[in-house]
């Protein structure tokens, strides 16, 4: 009787060691899951906010090859406009060299 009282104390301890211990490796899985949960929200959140500002980006700023293609045409712009004014310059010094020469009085 002794030794079946002894091993249904044992096996009561036991049990209740168990208990305590499945009781708290449950409360570790919620707030684990709490946590992950909470992680995964934050990383959702960050790939919108990534994927907001790539698009923000593509659409504000411009590309290599565009600026490049923006900076060939502005220097085509300045070529003409400095061609405009070379040749302005030489219809400026015709007009003076066909003016005629005023006499001018000795005296």
């Amino acid at each position: 009787m002794k030794a079946i009282l002894f091993f249904l104390t044992l096996a009561g301890a036991g049990w209740g060691i168990w208990w305590k211990i499945d009781g708290r490796v449950k409360e570790g899985e919620k707030a684990t899951g709490e946590r992950v949960a909470a992680v995964e929200a934050k990383a959702e959140k960050a790939l919108a906010e990534l994927a907001a500002h790539r698009l923000h980006t593509a659409e504000t700023y411009i590309t290599k090859a565009g600026m490049r293609e923006a900076t060939e045409s502005i220097m085509e712009a300045i070529s003409g406009v400095k061609h405009a004014v070379d040749n302005m310059t030489a219809r400026v010094d015709r007009i003076v060299e066909n003016q005629p020469r005023r006499a001018t009085r000795g005296g």
